[in-house]
């Protein structure tokens, strides 16, 4: 897919950059590049007013159709919104889980109901989501969810069990947990998908802290946590098929977002290698050329993503994008530290706040695991998207 910007675009691209230009400042000068990965743990009061202020502005759902409150941009101006929104150095979004992932779902699997319960307090940046999938024994193999979910004498649903690598879950309201409600089922089968509050008695979270001394993961414990039993969405069992759409949605036009945040790093980068002198080591220009070059091939290729329905289906184009950006985006740590040379190792003093760069680095050593690992993209490609046969199973 090529996108061509006419002249309403490119109105629309100055309005963007405008709006950011005169409301990125001031309070919320501090939040500028701030709250991304390895850092959503930063700053988390003050992103949430931010949230809010774009609520204002109406910038938050800008892709949504008007019947949910959104502002039903084209596909371009979609694009644009992302692109100048991070080359602003617009923070992290403490909204993106809700914006992005729950309420496209609620959005094409809920109910009239839950549209209306649900998805304002998302448009208005006052309500925030984090997402249930991942256990110590499911992570890649999310079909092999163990925590389960029963239903009361009232209906309502009460929910035992464990997540975990839970992002910003101490900072959300609500959580959509993928749950075995069918005793004695197994894989994809007997899962539903449930809409949780966080702010109760059954609910622990306890953060995970990692190598880059940061904690915004976390294991969620839930004690017979409680939901009414009007908070699933679809049916029943369903739940395998609403989580697949659900990852789909996350490969929608964010991505192109994603990359201009990878090229202010890339750009960080190559202003360090001219000042110190790393742009003259042939061997670290020609990998700064392919760093360009790896960056740009991401984004033809969301482009080409882009190019079919925004509906939650798993797309071929879509199925490479992952193993594709966390690779890079690997690469592009270990770049960095070899373009600061001995500086990448050294701190000046106690509290040893690491740089963005010794950041970057650090926390991609996790690209190529959460979310999917290598491993299990290779075989999503090799068996979705390229009809092989499926990986031979072990029976127990």
């Amino acid at each position: 897919m090529k996108i061509s910007f006419n002249e309403q675009d490119e109105h629309f691209r100055q309005e963007v950059a405008g709006w950011l230009a005169e409301h990125l400042c001031g309070e919320f000068e501090a939040l500028r590049f701030r709250g991304g990965p390895g850092d959503e743990h930063m700053l988390a009061h003050e992103r949430k007013a931010w949230e809010r202020k774009l609520a204002e502005g109406g910038w938050t759902c800008v892709g949504w159709a008007a019947e949910h409150g959104g502002r039903g941009l084209s596909i371009s101006q979609q694009v644009i919104f992302h692109e100048e929104y991070a080359r602003a150095g617009g923070p992290g979004r403490m909204g993106h889980i809700g914006e992005g992932l729950a309420g496209p779902t609620i959005a094409a699997f809920g109910n009239e109901a839950q549209k209306r319960r649900f998805l304002p307090g998302i448009v208005a940046g006052t309500t925030f989501w984090c997402q249930g999938y991942s256990e110590p024994g499911a992570g890649s193999d999310l079909a092999a969810v163990k925590t389960r979910a029963a239903q009361d004498a009232n209906g309502d649903w009460r929910i035992n069990g464990q997540k975990v690598w839970t992002s910003l879950a101490h900072e959300s309201d609500w959580c959509f947990v993928l749950a075995r409600t069918e005793p004695g089922s197994v894989g994809h089968h007997g899962l539903s998908f449930l809409l949780v509050p966080m702010d109760q008695p059954g609910i622990s979270v306890r953060p995970i802290e990692q190598m880059t001394g940061t904690s915004e993961f976390n294991e969620v414990f839930f004690d017979d946590a409680r939901t009414e039993a009007a908070n699933i969405v679809g049916q029943p069992g369903e739940g395998w098929k609403i989580a697949m759409a659900l990852l789909g949605f996350e490969r929608g036009v964010s991505t192109l977002g994603q990359q201009m945040q990878f090229h202010n790093e890339l750009d960080q980068i190559i202003a360090i290698a001219r000042a110190n002198g790393a742009d003259r080591d042939p061997h670290l220009r020609l990998r700064l050329a392919e760093a360009w070059c790896g960056l740009r091939i991401l984004r033809y290729n969301s482009l080409r993503m882009l190019s079919g329905p925004q509906d939650g289906s798993l797309r071929r184009e879509a199925t490479i994008y992952k193993l594709n950006w966390s690779n890079w985006h690997a690469s592009l740590g270990k770049l960095a530290m070899d373009v600061l040379g001995p500086e990448a190792e050294l701190l000046e003093a106690a509290p040893y706040q690491l740089s963005r760069l010794q950041s970057l680095y650090l926390f991609s050593r996790a690209d190529t695991l959460y979310g999917g690992s290598n491993e299990i993209q290779r075989n999503i490609i090799a068996e979705r998207a390229l009809g092989m046969p499926r990986e031979p199973r072990v029976r127990p």
